[in-house]
């Protein structure tokens, strides 16, 4: 069995790592851009190094999967995985704003077993665990259970006119926050049409289905992970009574971009 304290250390540890260079307290912070033009940092890199030499110790037989690392098909030989992104939300990190955690999960054969989120700038902890539920800062979770599509709120700096009847939120750069907004009832509906990877979601989904959402894929899809393509076309997290409303307005969207993704 693992030491969940020790693993719950661990994560703390690397929030603080991350929050020893946030710009938000000052700190200059060193930036470039990786293939495709997405942002990393050196703290990306100091978190990333920091895990797996950790978590390795605390789990040696789990395989690893990273955003910050070159994937080792030896992974998937194996029953468990962890899943991690040191930083979640780097724009929000890079820009001294509060929206951006650390995202570790432990996967077995293909399912999360435990999830958990840092984010030392707002002062939160995350913790899901398979068919126990999920807390934050200690507290039970309870997702949203909104059952009218419109009116439902969405963290989302602006939304299409195709989706005027949705409620923008607050939206942290995080996906992973994003998605727990809705297992802490903050939101009612969060859906990206885009191609992304296992890390980026892993720990949020299971903190979400564990507080009651329904989590699939754009097309309403059970998610998969450990896998040898480690992507899914799109996450859907929403309180379960509008997930199949949800479905069904996306999916032209979702057939069209897949398509061209």
């Amino acid at each position: 069995m693992i030491d969940r304290a020790r693993l719950e250390s661990i994560v703390r540890q690397a929030g603080q790592i991350a929050m020893a260079a946030w710009p938000g307290h000052g700190h200059a912070v060193n930036t470039w851009e990786k293939h495709g033009g997405s942002p990393v940092s050196a703290a990306d890199l100091a978190v990333d190094a920091f895990l797996k030499q950790e978590l390795h110790a605390l789990l040696p037989s789990a395989g690893w999967l990273s955003e910050e690392t070159i994937d080792d098909p030896a992974r998937l030989d194996g029953e468990l995985i962890w899943l991690v992104d040191p930083i979640d939300g780097t724009r929000d990190f890079i820009r001294g704003r509060t929206g951006w955690a650390v995202s570790v999960a432990l996967v077995s054969a293909g399912r999360p077993l435990l999830g958990l989120l840092d984010a030392p700038a707002r002062g939160e902890f995350w913790l899901g665990e398979a068919g126990r539920g999920s807390w934050r800062n200690g507290a039970r979770l309870m997702a949203s259970t909104r059952s009218i599509l419109a009116g439902a709120r969405v963290p989302a700096a602006a939304l299409p006119k195709s989706d005027a009847d949705l409620v923008a939120v607050d939206q942290p750069n995080s996906i992973a926050l994003r998605i727990a907004m809705v297992a802490a009832d903050e939101a009612d509906l969060v859906a990206t049409l885009r191609w992304g990877y296992e890390w980026d979601i892993g720990a949020a989904a299971l903190i979400a289905r564990e507080a009651g959402a329904a989590v699939t894929d754009a097309f309403g899809r059970p998610l998969a992970y450990n896998q040898r393509d480690p992507r899914a076309f799109g996450v859907l997290a929403c309180a379960p009574p509008i997930h199949q409303a949800v479905v069904d307005r996306l999916a032209d969207r979702a057939a069209e971009l897949a398509a061209h993704g």
